[in-house]
């Protein structure tokens, strides 16, 4: 009995204790249970990551003038006046609204290159309501970025993550002014990862996402849970005009490369063959002869380009790319981009059934040229 009545003692006591413990932790710190998701309702919420990034979201408001040819109105037709008075071209002032990243404090903000596009004049608005105009610093069409400057004190540049660290499944926000009702924040999670083919821009490595992204998010910022900057919001999927749950946002790695060179050079400098590239399907397998589907098939050769001064000619069938096997046209693409200009590849290939192996000095590639 004794030793029962012990037991039961050390159990009570036990329990006291940890009873006082927990009022200690709730007590005096109430957010250690909170970060564990543990009793409060406000562990779901975003905020603090949200207040981390919002300020950093821009509106960007272009301007840009159409010109267009005047009809003859009845009322002339009517009166007999010449046909030389009508059809005169005249300019309407067309207005286009998307979103944008500060990415430093001297003014720097990242956009789309089609929220910008043609544009005569950009006015950048902040979260606070101050606005300033802003000058176009370089654009990359290739990947639909443009990198903007504003004169402006007090900026706070959003913090850069990482879009490799980023994983299908994980929570983020999209950040930007749709419809131009304001700054709006909507939530989902990364759907996939490395899209591409989508007909949106040469080089596409888009992350997908479900949070809503509608016209004006264009150029807004795709946040991790921490607030981070992720991706740029770049474009949507629907059959409707709204938001499906299908965006697609440019991962930060690629914008943050591009605005680097757009600060030093004003423009992208990639490399370039000048080959036109078509993926090697089953059938053409076969009527070549090869192997397998890896490679891409040359259909055409640039004039002058580096493919034509190496003897590459339509009809060869790229294999290798500096002892590195090609999977695709895609693949072969992003790495001769990848290249600076000036590099010499070494290109593995077969022509009429024979190896054969050419070096090639790759130049910088036009803008929106082939691979």
């Amino acid at each position: 009995m004794k030793a029962l009545a012990k037991l039961v003692f050390f159990l009570f006591q036990a329990a006291v204790l940890g009873l006082a413990a927990a009022f200690v932790v709730v007590w005096f710190k109430p957010g250690l249970l909170a970060s564990r998701g543990l009793g409060d309702p406000g562990a779901a919420s975003f905020a603090s990551a949200v207040a981390a990034s919002s300020p950093s979201v821009v509106n960007v408001h272009s301007a840009h003038h159409v010109r267009q040819a005047l009809g003859k109105p009845a009322s002339a037709l009517a009166q007999g006046l010449p046909e030389s008075q009508y059809g005169l071209p005249t300019a309407r002032l067309e207005n286009s609204l998307g979103s944008g990243v500060i990415v430093s404090d001297d003014g720097y903000i990242l956009t789309n290159y089609h929220v910008i596009k043609d544009a005569e004049a950009v006015q950048v608005g902040l979260q606070d309501g101050h606005s300033a105009p802003a000058r176009v610093v370089g654009v990359d069409p290739d990947t639909d970025l443009a990198l903007l400057k504003v004169d402006m004190t007090g900026l706070k540049p959003i913090e850069l993550g990482r879009s490799d660290d980023i994983k299908v499944g994980d929570v983020v926000l999209a950040i930007g002014d749709p419809y131009g009702v304001g700054q709006t924040v909507t939530q989902g999670i990364v759907s996939a990862l490395g899209r591409s083919q989508l007909g949106l821009s040469t080089f596409e490595n888009f992350i997908q996402t479900d949070a809503a992204i509608n016209p004006g998010n264009s150029g807004g910022a795709l946040v991790n849970v921490r607030g981070q900057l992720v991706g740029v919001s770049t474009a949507y999927f629907s059959s409707s005009g709204g938001s499906n749950g299908i965006g697609f946002a440019i991962p930060v790695n690629l914008a943050r490369g591009v605005m680097q060179q757009l600060i030093s050079y004003g423009r992208v400098l990639r490399g370039w063959m000048g080959v036109e590239p078509q993926d090697i399907t089953p059938e053409l397998a076969q009527a070549f002869q090869l192997k397998d589907t890896k490679g891409f098939l040359v259909t055409g050769v640039s004039p002058a380009s580096p493919a034509a001064k190496a003897g590459l000619m339509a009809g060869d069938v790229i294999k290798s790319i500096d002892g590195a096997r090609v999977e695709n046209s895609r693949d072969a693409l992003n790495r001769i981009a990848g290249k600076p200009p000036g590099t010499t590849v070494t290109v593995d290939g077969i022509h009429n059934g024979k190896n054969f192996r050419v070096k090639i000095m790759v130049a910088e590639r036009p803008v929106s040229a082939s691979g």
